[in-house]
């Protein structure tokens, strides 16, 4: 008996030993890049009421808590300027733990669908254009790490994900979001400081997949009980990648975000611009650092062959530009011509090397100041007409428009609102206008750009930069 009483002591004592380790989530590890130069959030679990004391190697300050009566606790803690010296971090609450190899830098979070999560080894049958080079000379760039959400769906809010940071390797690089990596390897380059991201992307998922229930349930179109979503196809689900995959990363402190969706709301398209607009408001609310950047990107043209889809994918490209006036801090980039014409009907385009590039240049003009990156893509500003001509006119074009023939996307129509291809076109930079007229319109009262499902135009701004897709009517 007395030889039973003393196990059992023993074993509650290792049992009381094992709750007093503090349990940090998988973002909070090695390797992990911290933002620079601010307050970050660091947070786990520990044994009810305890106290946990944190304590970073980069100023050995002691910074302290007290976790609730579940155990849970968070704490800020000062970072230093970005750098490439590795740090530790010690975690104590009656037992010390440490990670170690971490860096600070700068941290943003990359979310969307397929082309966002679509990895620098490409998908099957969907290759990356010099994906084998990139993935084999990672190594070079030492300050790129990533973070990739496990991908999951989850009816109630979680709290924990898998997962881990992983230096940029040839044996990881090819697991990496390819335009994140891009993004990341940009920036690192140009600020000459580590960067970080957290790819948090769910191939297929709709804006309504990122949105929690309380904003959900303002909408008559969206089912939330469990049999209703389950009549959505599976990767575009609404609530579920909320729940399970952004909720356990809110309390990561970052820069700003970036994001490439789109193109499961394109049978949507009315009610995009405005649940992007609140997606965005409500991230920015749950992360608590204000109106930090959001950078985002058009859907790429892609043949859209279902009855469904058909031809409303400009619809839906014109509410992501809208949406860009509606969300203060924000930007969008165009893509229309980072596609090949036999990529028609591959809705994963190859080049996502520019496309996390002009993400990269919109955050160094904007957030970090880097005026000389000309970033305004030319956008349609007015129409005139003049008997059987049209004259639209352009904004952002004050670096010029470097391709003077051989232009392609205009269409032009009369009353009966039937398009027909422009055949004249001429640019009159007297006045920053394409000058275009078609036989087969005498009194034309509209004009299109690129208003097709896929059509590659060929008007290029400065910096090589696309004109926007554009509509003159409202039909």
């Amino acid at each position: 008996m007395k030889a039973r009483n003393i196990l059992t002591t023993a074993l509650f004592f290792a049992a009381m030993g094992l709750n007093a380790k503090v349990k940090l989530p998988s973002l909070i590890g090695d390797n992990m890049i911290l933002q620079q130069q601010t307050s970050v959030n660091l947070w786990g679990e520990a044994s009810p009421n305890a106290t946990v004391k944190v304590i970073p190697s980069w100023n050995n300050k002691e910074y302290s808590c007290k976790a609730n009566n579940k155990g849970e606790w968070i704490l800020k803690v000062e970072t230093p300027e970005a750098g490439y010296t590795p740090y530790s971090v010690t975690f104590d609450d009656g037992e010390k733990i440490k990670i170690n190899n971490v860096l600070v830098g700068e941290v943003w979070l990359a979310s969307g669908q397929s082309n966002m999560e679509m990895p620098l080894k490409g998908f099957g049958g969907c290759c990356i254009m010099n994906g084998i080079e990139d993935i084999a000379y990672s190594a070079e760039n030492k300050g790129v790490r990533m973070f990739t959400v496990p991908k999951r769906q989850c009816y109630e809010p979680q709290t924990s994900c898998g997962g881990q940071w992983n230096m940029a390797s040839p044996s990881t690089a090819g697991d990496f979001s390819a335009t994140a990596y891009h993004y990341a390897t940009s920036l690192s380059r140009v600020l000459q400081v580590p960067i970080g991201i957290v790819t948090c992307a769910y191939g297929g998922s709709s804006v309504e997949s990122w949105l929690p229930k309380e904003i959900l349930q303002n909408y008559n179109d969206i089912p939330l009980d469990k049999a209703g979503i389950e009549t959505w196809l599976e990767w575009a689900r609404p609530l579920l990648m909320y729940n399970g995959m952004l909720n356990p990363v809110k309390n990561y402190t970052i820069k700003g975000f970036i994001w490439y969706q789109g193109e499961t709301n394109v049978a949507r398209y009315d009610t995009y611009a405005e649940r992007f607009t609140t997606m965005v408001k409500h991230w920015r609310e749950i992360w608590g650092q204000g109106d930090i950047p959001f950078y985002y990107v058009d859907i790429a043209p892609y043949d859209y062959d279902q009855g469904h889809e058909d031809e409303k994918s400009p619809y839906l490209r014109e509410a992501q530009f809208k949406a860009q006036s509606m969300i203060p801090n924000s930007f969008m980039v165009c893509i229309n011509d980072l596609v090949e014409p036999y990529e028609r009907m591959n809705i994963h385009p190859r080049n996502k090397t520019m496309v996390g590039r002009r993400l990269s240049f919109a955050a160094l003009n904007l957030t970090y100041g880097y005026k000389q990156f000309h970033i305004e893509h030319p956008q349609y500003k007015s129409l005139r007409i003049e008997g059987n001509t049209a004259y639209v006119g352009f904004d952002h074009i004050g670096m010029g428009i470097c391709r003077n023939y051989d232009i392609q996307g205009f269409e032009i129509a009369g009353e009966n609102k039937v398009f027909y291809p422009a055949e004249q076109i001429r640019f009159q930079w007297e006045t920053n206008e394409f000058v275009i007229s078609s036989s087969k319109v005498l009194n034309p009262v509209a004009v299109r750009y690129c208003f097709h499902d896929f059509q590659i135009g060929t008007i290029i701004g400065g910096n090589e930069l696309p004109a926007i897709p554009f509509r003159t009517d409202n039909w």
